[in-house]
C-alpha cells in the first residue's frame, strides 16, 4: 500500500489533461473511509450506530477489522483503476486506526496511491479545516484542486473539501441528510454516475464488482 507521495501519477485521459479545460472534469477521486468505503462491523450505518461509535477507539479495535466494503465500492475503485484515475484515501483516523480498520480488506486498500490520515505530520487542523484533503492532493501529484472530486458523508468533510476548492459528491445517511453544500448526492456508490464529473462511463460486463 502506497503511503508517501506518489509521483508522477496522471490520469489516461489525454483529452481532459491536454485539451479540455472544463472545470467540471474530473482527473483524480479522493475517498473519506468510514461511510464511503468501509460498513462497521460488516452493516451499514444506522443513526444509532454511528451515533454511538464515532470517535470510539475500543469499536475500532474490536470491530472494524470485521467491516466489508459498502456496496459499490470495489466496482468504483476498480473501474477508476482500469481507467488510471488517480484515487487516494484521506481518513480523519489516526494511522495506527487506519491500519487497524483496514487489517482484513488489504485488497481494496492495496488500490489506493496514496493514504492520508488526521496524525500525519503535514496536517496541522481536521476537518472542516482543508488541510487533509490538499494533503492528500499533493501527495497524487498537485494537481488543480477543482479537477479533484472527493466522496464523503459528514458536513464537515463535505465543508473541508468546498474549502479545499474540490468537488464533493456525498453519501446520505440517515445522520447527515441534504447536499449541504455538495455537487452532487447519492444514496450508495452503486448509484455514482462517472460520466456528471467527465470520467469514463461503466461497461458493465466489465466493471461489475
Amino acid at each position: 500500500m502506497a503511503e508517501s507521495t506518489t509521483d508522477g501519477l496522471t490520469s489516461t485521459n489525454v483529452e481532459v489533461n491536454n485539451i479540455d479545460t472544463n472545470e467540471n472534469v474530473i482527473t483524480h477521486c479522493i475517498f473519506d473511509m468510514d461511510a464511503e468505503i468501509l460498513a462497521r462491523f460488516g452493516k451499514t450505518y444506522s443513526l444509532e450506530l454511528m451515533s454511538r461509535s464515532l470517535g470510539l477507539r475500543q469499536y475500532d479495535y474490536e470491530r472494524f477489522p470485521f467491516a466489508k466494503p459498502m456496496p459499490g465500492v470495489m466496482r468504483l475503485v476498480k473501474h477508476l483503476k482500469k481507467h488510471r484515475i488517480p484515487i487516494a484515501v484521506a481518513t480523519s483516523s489516526t494511522r495506527e486506526s487506519f491500519n487497524i480498520k483496514v487489517s482484513n480488506n488489504r485488497e481494496l486498500f492495496d488500490m489506493f496511491d496514496s493514504i492520508t490520515c488526521v496524525d500525519d505530520a503535514n496536517i496541522k487542523n481536521g476537518k472542516p479545516a482543508p488541510d487533509i484533503f490538499l494533503a492528500s492532493c499533493e501527495k497524487l501529484g498537485n494537481p488543480p484542486t477543482n479537477r479533484c472530486l472527493v466522496f464523503e458523508d459528514a458536513i464537515n468533510g463535505i465543508k473541508a473539501a468546498k474549502n479545499a476548492n474540490m468537488k464533493v459528491n456525498p453519501i446520505i445517511t440517515e445522520l447527515h441528510p441534504g447536499k449541504n453544500g455538495a455537487d452532487e448526492m447519492i444514496c450508495s456508490l452503486n448509484d455514482f454516475e462517472p460520466t456528471k464529473f467527465g470520467l469514463p462511463p461503466f461497461v458493465e460486463e466489465q466493471d461489475s464488482a
